[in-house]
C-alpha cells in the first residue's frame, strides 16, 4: 500500500492512496490546480486512478475532482444524496459500500453534519490484516476540532446530525485507528483546528473537547460561536455543483 498526504490551498489536505502491486489508486478531496500533482504521483507509482472522491461538496475551495477524473479516466464519486445538490452525473457512494483497490479496501461511512452528503473513508490494507488502519475524515472530524454545521443555515439540526455521525460511526472505531482530516489549522471549516495533520481516534477522545459532551451540550457548544463563512462561498459552491467545469476557477 502507498499513501500520500498533500497540503493545498485553504489549509486543505488531499490524499492519494492505493495498491502499487495491483496498480490501482484513489484520489480524495482534490483542490483545483493540483491535478498535475496527482497525475505525477500516479506515474511515479505506476498506478491507474480508479476513483476520485470528494468527501463532500466543498464551500471553501474549488474542487479539482471532476477535472482530475476527466483527465485520468477515473470515476468521480460523491455520496448518493448529492444528487439533490449537483447538476452533473457522478458515481454514487452509499453507506457501507466497499471500494476495492487491489489489496486496499475502502469502506464508505456516511457522516452527515458538516453537510448532508459528507462521507468518511475507512481504509484497510488487506496484506496487513482486515481491520481498518486509518480513516479519512473529511470535514467531519479534525485534529482538535469538528466540522462547522452552519453552511446550509440549519446549524442546530446539522450539529445534531454531526454528533450522531461522530458517535455512531467514528468514535466506535478502535482507539488506535489513525485519522487524517480534510483540513488543518488555518481553515475556516471548523474552529480550533490543530496544525498537526493527523491523530488517532483514542487521542481525540481524550483531548478533543467536543467529543466528551452529551448531544444537547454539543449542539449548544458548536452553534454558540460559529466562524465567519468562507470568502466567496456562494461563488465556490456554485462552481462545484455546476453542470460544466469553470474554465478559470481562480479568476
Amino acid at each position: 500500500m502507498f499513501f500520500r498526504q498533500h497540503a493545498g490551498e485553504a489549509a486543505s489536505l488531499s490524499y492519494f492512496l492505493g495498491c502499487g502491486g495491483k496498480g490501482k489508486a484513489m484520489a480524495v478531496d482534490v483542490v483545483a490546480g493540483d491535478e498535475a500533482w496527482f497525475l505525477s504521483e500516479a506515474e511515479k507509482q505506476g498506478v491507474s486512478i480508479e476513483y476520485v472522491v470528494d468527501t463532500h461538496i466543498h464551500a471553501d475551495h474549488y474542487s479539482g475532482g471532476r477535472k482530475l477524473a476527466e483527465m485520468s479516466g477515473a470515476r468521480y464519486a460523491l455520496h448518493e444524496s448529492a444528487r439533490n445538490s449537483v447538476a452533473f452525473d457522478f458515481y454514487p457512494l452509499h453507506d457501507g459500500q466497499v471500494l476495492e483497490l487491489g489489496n486496499v479496501s475502502v469502506t464508505i461511512l456516511h457522516t452527515p453534519g458538516h453537510t448532508p452528503e459528507s462521507v468518511c473513508l475507512l481504509v484497510s490494507d488487506n496484506r496487513r490484516g482486515p481491520e481498518p488502519w486509518f480513516v479519512l475524515t473529511g470535514d467531519t472530524l479534525f485534529v482538535g476540532a469538528v466540522g462547522r454545521p452552519d453552511l446550509l443555515g440549519r446549524e442546530s439540526e446539522m450539529a445534531g446530525q454531526l454528533y450522531d455521525s461522530l458517535h455512531d460511526k467514528l468514535l466506535a472505531l478502535a482507539p488506535e485507528t489513525e485519522i487524517y482530516p480534510g483540513h488543518q489549522a488555518g481553515s475556516v471549516c471548523g474552529a480550533g483546528l490543530s496544525g498537526k495533520p493527523s491523530s488517532t481516534i483514542g487521542f481525540e477522545l481524550r483531548r478533543n473537547a467536543g467529543l466528551a459532551m452529551n448531544r444537547q451540550a454539543f449542539v449548544e457548544w458548536l452553534t454558540r460561536e460559529i466562524p465567519p463563512r468562507p470568502a466567496d462561498m456562494d461563488r465556490i459552491v456554485a462552481a462545484n455543483v455546476a453542470s460544466t467545469l469553470p474554465e478559470h476557477p481562480f479568476a
